[in-house]
């Protein structure tokens, strides 16, 4: 682990909220430029006042400072974000493994574009359970399901 010092901590709105959201839209820039950053900064509003207040957020702090963030919809994993430029230091797979430990089981969605996050997956021990030509918008963006078990 790259990363022993990284604190995994629960989400709070009140602190959390703006970082968060400046974490998912550089992430994603760099993650999904397929996407088109228009699209994303409409998003970015659905992360700030639905997605990020209704899940089950688990933050990963180096000295105290917000560096990424897991979401999570009962064992579905509505997103994992890490600062790009904290990318590939074992701060994700920290916060894979902690939810883990408490869900028993996780699943996602993938781009499949996203090649670095397909391997990341493929590396922890995520299995493909199907794919799908569009995105949940109905956009061209094909999408991989993935299951893990602890």
């Amino acid at each position: 682990m790259k990363n022993a010092n990284v604190v995994i901590r629960p989400f709070d709105a009140a602190t959390d909220l703006e970082r968060l959201s400046t974490i998912w839209f550089d992430a994603s820039l760099k993650a999904h430029p397929f996407i088109g950053e228009t699209r994303l900064t409409e998003q970015r509003r659905l992360i700030e006042e639905r997605y990020l207040p209704e899940a089950e957020t688990s933050v990963a702090c180096l000295d105290g400072d917000a560096v990424g963030f897991i979401s999570l919809l009962d064992c579905f994993i509505g997103g994992i974000f890490i600062a790009p430029g904290w990318q590939g230091h074992g701060i994700g797979r920290r916060l894979i493994a902690d939810a883990l430990a408490r869900k028993d089981e996780l699943t996602l969605e993938v781009y499949t574009e996203n090649e670095q996050a397909v391997r990341f997956y493929r590396r922890l021990g995520f299995q493909e359970v199907s794919r799908r030509a569009v995105d949940d918008s109905g956009f061209p963006f094909p999408n991989a399901s993935l299951r893990i078990k602890a």
